[in-house]
């Protein structure tokens, strides 16, 4: 039978989708698989969007209409025509169909459409009820004082259990910031059995998006690129009045809306996105579907790097301002920034432990790859580390530094020219709130860098000058932030190169005491475990020294990461079959790692079959405490080991996580020059995370 857990709220407009991503979240990161059904959706005619928020963010391969039993139109008329027993009995039955395939099944009750709200709520306690789903009762703070909170509350909790409810917890939801501490003071002063979680009103939330204006209208995109229509639309300004006044009433992620017939208001418009002076609009809408003059396009498409997307509809300008005006905020599965958000806000705001403790949630051994960063993220906000990024100009650093921020996982820094920072985090819509910006050349820290350089390559005679100079590159700068403790460890890569980015830490932080060669792995993500791959980006033929502190430091990295370490001697024959240098290498090093480091459980040489599959195991190595139960894979070379974690990448949809530096005194990791912004977020986490080992 599938645990489960029933979200109810008594009233509309709660924020159920910040309640149900952050339990999504926390579910699937803890279980690997988890069910998500809606027993009534707004409608049975349209796609529900929260349903295909959840199925998009967490890869859920249900069909949409498998993942509710009624709309609300059908409930309405059921019940209208005496059928409520029908509508419970069949709501019931489907649920019982999802449940068979997951081990546990989050149920997201009705949103308060077309019905009153004490029969919706009825409707809830009943599903939950006849399922034996414990509820996680969502109230509305909005608008009101603490007083008022506190008796929506009591409501919530008595109404349920006078319907034969079980209550796991309460969450009151969109709270005034300015109201916040008196909330959280009045609720922990009732007296209940029940933890009661307080969160607050996020502005960037109740905010829709250009891309969701856009699909709403059908509006045409004349100009910009596809990332701007991810930015959030903070008002919107009819512009029919002269350009002057026009320009008044720019704000910053203003949607404007102009007759397409206006080409003062179109040019003006798009000049104060380019300038410096004026707050940055977020798009323009062109109204009834008027063709612009032939030179204004002309003028539009020599602007290639336009930061303002442009928009067309066939509609007039007062029907564009009433759709516009009556659209609401969704979250949906292309809103990176709201999906942090809104899981960031849930996970500061609610105890997970307990929550996880209230609904019995029982941990499976699977590891899956969002199991896996959940875990990460958890690790890296329990001791939050400064991190510095030397690539502060790159686009995917911008947004990778913003959703850490939101998700509060590490304090940053990101490095480069303050203006031309900020510009660009203006330019796609990235705030960076109170992330700070270090410009190495104008740096208070430049002079003394220059000098702990330079005593540091004395010997390779660097002078003042040099030491100078070499400090105004980014990754020497950022390197030398680790190396004083300014910053506990730096990712960057994203625009440098490999060597650019490792040769300032060979210079200036070292190897760690014991080791003699900096090395790399990769975290590999299976479906259903992490394996760890080395060396796999560094060394491109170590020798049989190298290869044992390879597979010494990777065991070290797999540990520290919560992967118990059993390290394959990876070659071309298994055990004592197999004859040629390549081989002897392989084994020597093994024979040298079990000299330095007794207590682990080695073996090799190995071929990957038998390190992997345990029946291969057992025939190849009988007996060996590695074969088909390996963690920790070590390649005899870079060739072999760059070649095999991208096979198994492409080929079995894994996650690659890394290259992961070890070996070094501090914690600096290299990107790839072709990385995601999910690839930097991850990366950081980790460096975050071996910080807090040093």
């Amino acid at each position: 039978m599938a645990e489960r857990l029933y979200i109810a709220s008594l009233e509309p407009r709660a924020g159920r989708s910040v309640v149900t991503l952050g339990l999504m979240e926390l579910l699937t990161r803890r279980l690997g698989s988890v069910g998500y059904w809606r027993p009534i959706v707004p409608s049975s005619t349209t796609r529900d969007h929260r349903i295909e928020l959840i199925r998009r963010r967490y890869g859920l391969e249900d069909d949409p209409e498998e993942l509710y039993a009624y709309g609300s139109d059908q409930v309405a008329s059921a019940l209208a025509e005496g059928r409520s027993d029908e509508v419970l009995k069949g709501i019931l039955e489907r649920a019982h169909v999802i449940e068979q395939r997951y081990p546990f099944v989050l149920y997201d009750g009705t949103d308060y459409t077309g019905t009153s709200a004490a029969l919706e709520f009825e409707v809830n306690a009943q599903i939950a009820t006849n399922l034996g789903a414990p509820v996680l009762a969502l109230v509305n703070g909005s608008d009101r004082c603490a007083d008022d909170v506190v008796d929506s509350v009591r409501l919530a909790r008595e109404s349920l259990l006078n319907e034969g409810c079980t209550v796991a917890a309460i969450v009151v939801n969109r709270v005034p910031p300015d109201h916040l501490d008196a909330v959280q003071e009045q609720v922990a002063s009732l007296t209940m059995d029940e933890p009661v979680w307080v969160l607050p009103e996020v502005p960037l939330l109740a905010m829709p998006t250009v891309r969701e204006i856009v699909d709403d209208l059908h509006a045409d995109q004349v100009s910009g690129a596809a990332a701007d229509l991810d930015r959030e639309v903070t008002t919107f300004k009819i512009t029919a009045m002269s350009l002057p006044n026009v320009l008044a009433h720019v704000e910053e992620g203003a949607l404007l809306i102009t007759p397409a017939d206006r080409p003062d208001v179109i040019v003006g418009a798009l000049a104060s996105r380019l300038a410096t002076t004026y707050p940055n609009i977020a798009a323009i809408v062109l109204t009834g579907g008027f063709p612009m003059h032939e030179r204004i396009e002309q003028l539009i498409d020599g602007l290639t790097d336009l930061p303002v997307p442009l928009l067309a509809v066939s509609a007039d300008t007062y029907t564009t301002t009433q759709r516009v005006a009556a659209l609401p905020a969704v979250i949906s599965a292309r809103s990176d920034r709201k999906i942090a958000t809104a899981i960031g806000t849930f996970e500061d705001h609610v105890d997970t432990a307990e929550l996880e403790r209230r609904i019995e949630v029982t941990r499976t051994d699977r590891v899956t790859p969002l199991m896996f960063e959940y875990e990460l993220l958890q690790r890296a906000r329990s001791d939050r580390k400064r991190i510095v990024l030397p690539e502060g100009e790159d686009e995917r650093i911008l947004r990778a530094a913003e959703v850490l921020d939101r998700r509060n996982v590490v304090d940053l820094i990101l490095l480069g020219d303050v203006e031309q920072v900020r510009a660009k985090a203006d330019a796609v819509g990235v705030d960076l709130g109170d992330i700070p910006i270090v410009e190495p050349a104008e740096s208070d820290w430049l002079e003394d860098f220059a000098a702990a350089y330079e005593q540091l390559r004395a010997h390779k005679g660097v002078t003042r000058d040099f030491a100078m100079e070499t400090m105004l590159d980014v990754s020497y700068f950022g390197t030398m932030m680790v190396h004083t403790g300014l910053a506990d460890g730096m990712v960057s890569g994203a625009a440098h190169t490999t060597q650019h980015t490792i040769r300032p830490s060979f210079e200036i932080i070292r190897t760690a005491p014991g080791v003699s060669i900096v090395s790399s792995v990769f975290l590999m993500c299976l479906p259903d475990r992490v394996l760890v791959y080395g060396d796999c980006a560094v060394n491109p033929e170590p020798d049989a020294d190298g290869l044992a502190d390879i597979a010494i430091s990777s065991a070290a990295t797999a540990a520290r990461f919560g992967i118990e370490p059993r390290v394959a001697m990876l070659s071309y024959s298994t055990g004592a079959s197999g004859q040629g240098r390549a081989v002897e290498m392989v084994r020597e090093a093994t024979e040298l790692v079990r000299a330095r480091r007794p207590d682990l459980e080695v073996d090799g040489p190995i071929q990957y079959d038998a390190a992997v599959d345990a029946s291969v195991g057992e025939a190849k190595l009988p007996g060996s405490s590695v074969a088909g139960r390996a963690t920790v894979f070590i390649f005899p070379d870079l060739n072999t080991g760059n070649n095999t974690y991208k096979a198994v990448q492409r080929s079995s949809g894994a996650t690659a996580i890394g290259p992961v530096l070890q070996g070094l005194n501090k914690p600096v990791n290299d990107l790839s020059r072709g990385c995601l912004v999910d690839d930097i977020v991850n990366t950081v986490t980790i460096t975050a995370v071996q910080a807090q080992a040093d």
